[in-house]
């Protein structure tokens, strides 16, 4: 792991001499198209092996193997010509749809909106020469990789990108757990960003792999839509390196600006698991796409409107949501009577502040529901922090074993969870009296003492009230000594 580390540190170094690389984003960008075509050639290596006949999408001189992979090879102006003039023009307009050539279709879409910032033919070269240190057919190197890649998933979140941040793996892994996705159902992230949700998603499915009809099968298995270019390459690159082999299903779109009754049976899927932006307002127009009576901005509710409409009956839904979603009224009281006439909205995990630092200091919910019965209660847990813990952090993040006390709580859904007990940190409310707070979700512990509120502008308001008081007091002590110096 060490060696790999280095390398991709050099890479980045490498990188910062160029004049034509600005900041973290663009250097994880460059770093990213180069890193899908060399993945994307180990990957046609296997297949040409296990695969007769098997012909790439990409022209041969324009193939890794053919260009990149000769230390000595092209570098400086005749590179960067090569690459500006001959590579992008040709990977950008490849023929082929997610039917007929769908490598072609992957490659393409992946490089429709990708840029190479390197100015210097010479540090390119260079960079290149790197990164073929990096075997990713061999097993040990893969795997390696993996976490390395979700290292540079995170600095990429560090680069400050408004909106977007990077679910931890431990959320991630429990989220999917409980939903417990089966082969044979077809998983969809509707904002899949880098591809978090769906890798752990394979991973869970590739345990009840068997034979060759059930690898089949798992290639079927996942669908994400991500509208970002960048986020959209690397998540396009994570399926590869988890072996899927045509990441067609990851479409490079945006999910709310398709109309609603658009979305037909087709569309349908089995689970839905999700991190969809929040905080975030959509452009103008997108709300139309939505039935007049859940129109809103907000991206977060637009995404729980529209997660509802994709389920199919009985199938299973995941989300994070903000504290804002569930105790917001107006649309948002909408949307959440919506939800639980349509689901049974069972679970809600509440997270402590934290698990998103460095990002954002925004409290959020796990939501669990399954479509086609409505909610008669909602069991809420508490996730408590750690012994000795009073928040998390970026060298501290939450751990998956943390988890373990909810799944032993957890109980089955197809007995209603009978075995589920109220305790410090688990309650249940009924749904007389969420219909009675106006469809408010945000469900105190009444198991908890009162709670004492850190965030800085509810302390500042707290304080301001407490000096107005003290002002108050002040002047009516004032008045009364003004009255007794007068009647002396």
């Amino acid at each position: 792991m060490s060696n790999l580390t280095s390398v991709i540190k050099s890479i980045q170094d490498v990188m910062r001499q160029d004049s034509g690389v600005d900041g973290d984003a663009q250097r994880i960008s460059q770093l990213t198209w180069l890193l899908f075509l060399k993945v994307f050639d180990a990957q046609e290596e296997e297949l040409e092996l296990t695969r007769d006949g098997y012909k790439s999408p990409i022209p041969e001189h324009l193939r890794w193997r053919n260009w990149a992979t000769d230390a000595e090879g092209l570098t400086g102006e005749g590179l960067l010509g090569f690459v500006n003039d001959q590579l992008f023009p040709k990977l950008k307009t490849l023929p082929g749809d997610a039917g007929r050539n769908p490598r072609g279709f992957v490659v393409r879409s992946v490089f429709e909106d990708a840029f190479n910032y390197m100015k210097s033919g010479q540090l390119l070269r260079q960079v290149i020469n790197k990164l073929n240190a990096i075997d990713f057919n061999r097993q040990a190197e893969r795997h390696q990789f993996n976490d390395l890649y979700e290292k540079i998933l995170r600095d990429l979140q560090s680069a400050g990108n408004a909106g977007e941040f990077y679910t931890p793996r431990a959320v991630t892994q429990f989220m999917v757990d409980q939903v417990n996705p089966k082969l044979g159902e077809v998983v969809l992230d509707p904002a899949c960003g880098t591809g978090g949700f769906l890798v752990c998603a394979l991973e869970h499915l590739r345990k009840q792999v068997a034979n060759e009809h059930d690898q089949a099968t798992l290639q079927r298995s996942v669908r994400g839509v991500e509208k970002k270019q960048l986020p959209h390459m690397l998540c396009t690159t994570n399926m590869m390196l988890h072996g899927v082999e045509v990441p067609s299903r990851i479409a490079h779109d945006n999910t709310l600006t398709r109309p609603l009754r658009d979305y037909g049976a087709a569309d349908r899927v089995d689970v839905i698991i999700t991190n969809p932006p929040f905080g975030g307002v959509e452009e103008p127009g997108t709300e139309n796409n939505f039935p007049a009576d859940v129109r809103t901005k907000e991206t977060a509710d637009l995404f729980l409107v529209l997660i509802k409409h994709l389920l199919r009956d009985g199938g299973r839904g995941a989300l994070v949501l903000p504290d804002g979603t569930l105790f917001g009224e107006g649309v948002k009281s909408r949307i959440k009577e919506q939800l639980l006439a349509e689901c049974n909205l069972h679970t809600i995990v509440r997270l402590p502040n934290g698990v998103f630092s460095p990002y954002t200091g925004i409290k959020t919910n796990l939501l669990f529901f399954t479509k086609g019965t409505p909610t008669k209660e909602v069991w809420y847990y508490e996730h408590p922090y750690p012994a000795g813990a009073k928040n998390y952090n970026k060298t501290k993040p939450i751990r998956i074993e943390e988890f373990d006390v909810e799944k032993a709580w957890w109980g089955d859904e197809a007995d209603g969870f009978a075995g589920r007990v109220e305790g410090e940190f688990a309650w249940k409310v009924g749904m007389a009296a969420i219909k009675a707070s106006g469809f408010n979700l945000d469900q105190k512990n009444p198991h908890a003492g009162p709670e004492v509120s850190h965030d800085p502008d509810e302390l500042m308001a707290e304080y301001r009230r407490l000096q107005g008081e003290a002002q108050g007091i002040r002047d009516q002590l004032k008045a009364i000594l003004g009255k007794a110096l007068a009647g002396q």
